[in-house]
C-alpha cells in the first residue's frame, strides 16, 4: 500500500510506463476534452488538482520545446475528429482588451499553424465589430492579432469572409453564451461549447475526480487522500441576500475538523473562473461576517455571471516557492495527453492563500524532457499524472452532459 507523499512520487517515476497505459486505456472509454490546464496545488502530505479549466488562456506561458510537443499533440487530435481539415478557426473570448490573454492567442495561433493548419480568429459576439467586420489589434508582446467577423453559411456552416472553416477550436467559456445556435451548425467544433460555465460545476467536477482517484489507488494500492482536497458542496447560496450563509459556514467548520482543525479552506464559486469567486477562511465564522466588498466579490463573476452554488475546499498549503514566492503548479493538456507547464508564483499571497490573483507571474518549465533516469524530471512527470487524473474527470463531465 503506498501511504506517503513520498511513496508516491517513487511510484509513479518507477512505473510511468504502465501508470500512462492505465490512463491511456481510461481516456478510450469517452469523449476526452480538446486541451485543459489543472491548477496543482503539492503540501508537505499530498498532491492535488485545485481547479481544472476546459478552455485554457495561458499557451503564452508555455516553454518552446512544449509549444513544439503541443503543435505534434494538437494535430492527432484534430486529425481524429476531422482527418482532411485544413482551415481551423479559433473563436476567442470577447474581452480584446488584456493583452495577456492578446498573448496567449497569438502562441496558440501559431501552434496551430505549426500543426500545418490554416488559421485564423473570429468571433460570432456582435459588439466586436460595430465598428468594423475585424479587429486589428496588438498583444502585450507585441504580436499582431487579427479578430474577424463569424457568420454562417445557408445550411449553417462557420464562415469567415465567405470561407468555409473545416474544424473550430472554441477558445471561449461562455460564461456568457454565445449567439449561436450549437446544436445546428455542421462544422466541427472542439472542445463541445455545451460544456462552457453556464453547464459545467466545479462541484461536479471534483465529484468525478474522486470516482476517477478511487479507482486509480484501487488499480495501484494507493490511498486516495494522497491524490486529492477534501470538498463539500453547497447550493442555493446568495451573497448579496446572506441567503444560505449558514449552512456555508457549517460546511467550512465540519471541512475544517476533517483536515485536523487547521490550515485554511477555499470558498469557490461553482461556475467561477479567471481566479474570481474565491474567498479563503479559517472558519465558519469569516463567512458568517463577510462584509457587503467580500460578499459582492462572491456573488457574480465573470460577465456578471451570478453564483449560487458553492465548492468548499481544503486548503493545500504550498511548499513550493519561486524566488521565495510561494508558487503552484499548472499543466497544459491536448487530448488527455501532458503538453507542457509552468509555475504561477505571487509575491502578494502566503502559502495558503489564492495565488491567482493579483501579483501573480510565472515560470516557464519543460515536461517535455521527461525521463526516468533524471531525478529533475521527477517532480514534473507526477504533475502529468495527476493532471491527466483531473482531465479524466473532464472527460466524464463532457460524457454526462453530452
Amino acid at each position: 500500500m503506498i501511504e506517503t507523499k513520498e511513496q508516491l512520487e517513487e511510484f509513479i517515476i518507477q512505473n510511468w510506463n504502465e501508470v500512462n497505459k492505465y490512463l491511456d486505456q481510461k481516456f478510450s472509454e469517452g469523449p476526452t476534452p480538446f486541451y485543459t490546464s489543472v491548477d496543482i496545488r503539492e503540501s508537505a502530505s499530498k498532491l492535488a488538482p485545485v481547479d481544472n479549466n476546459l478552455y485554457p488562456a495561458g499557451f503564452n506561458n508555455l516553454c518552446a520545446l512544449d509549444l513544439d510537443s503541443a503543435s505534434t499533440q494538437i494535430r492527432q487530435t484534430l486529425e481524429s475528429i476531422t482527418p482532411k481539415a485544413q482551415k481551423v478557426c479559433i473563436i476567442p473570448e470577447s474581452h480584446t482588451k488584456n493583452t495577456f490573454y492578446l498573448d496567449h492567442l497569438a502562441i496558440l495561433g501559431k501552434t496551430v499553424r505549426d500543426a500545418g493548419y490554416d488559421i485564423c480568429f473570429a468571433s460570432p459576439d456582435p459588439k466586436l465589430f460595430e465598428q468594423s467586420d475585424e479587429l486589428s489589434l496588438l498583444s502585450h508582446s507585441k504580436y499582431d492579432v487579427l479578430i474577424e467577423k463569424l457568420s454562417l453559411s445557408t445550411n449553417s456552416e462557420i464562415e469567415v469572409k465567405g470561407i468555409k472553416q473545416d474544424i473550430v477550436i472554441l477558445n471561449n467559456d461562455q460564461s456568457t453564451p454565445l449567439p449561436l445556435d450549437w446544436p445546428k451548425i455542421k462544422t466541427p467544433v472542439t472542445p463541445s461549447p455545451l460544456i462552457g460555465w453556464t453547464k459545467r460545476q466545479k462541484s461536479k467536477h471534483f465529484k468525478h475526480y474522486k470516482d476517477v482517484v478511487d479507482e486509480f489507488g484501487e488499480q495501484f494500492d494507493i490511498v486516495p487522500d494522497l491524490l486529492q482536497a477534501k470538498f463539500k458542496n453547497i447550493d442555493t447560496v446568495d451573497f448579496s441576500s446572506r441567503q444560505g450563509l449558514e449552512p456555508l459556514a457549517e460546511a467550512v467548520d465540519s471541512l475544517m475538523q476533517e483536515a485536523g482543525g487547521k490550515g485554511k479552506v477555499f470558498v469557490k464559486a461553482s461556475q467561477g473562473t479567471y481566479g474570481m469567486g474565491i474567498s479563503v477562511v479559517s472558519s465558519g465564522e469569516e463567512i458568517l461576517n463577510m462584509n457587503k466588498k467580500m460578499r459582492n466579490k462572491m456573488d457574480t463573476g465573470k460577465n456578471s455571471l451570478k453564483f449560487t452554488s458553492v465548492l468548499v475546499q481544503e486548503g493545500i498549503e504550498t511548499i513550493l516557492k519561486y524566488d521565495d514566492m510561494p508558487a503552484e503548479v499548472t499543466i497544459y493538456l491536448v487530448g488527455g495527453k501532458s503538453v507542457g507547464g509552468f509555475m504561477r508564483a505571487n509575491s502578494e499571497r502566503d502559502s495558503s492563500s489564492n495565488l491567482n490573483s493579483r501579483g501573480m507571474v510565472f515560470k516557464k518549465f519543460c515536461i517535455s524532457e521527461i525521463r526516468q533516469n533524471q531525478d529533475h524530471a521527477a517532480k514534473e512527470a507526477v504533475y502529468s499524472v495527476i493532471a491527466r487524473l483531473s482531465t479524466l474527470a473532464g472527460a466524464r463531465e463532457l460524457k454526462e452532459i453530452l
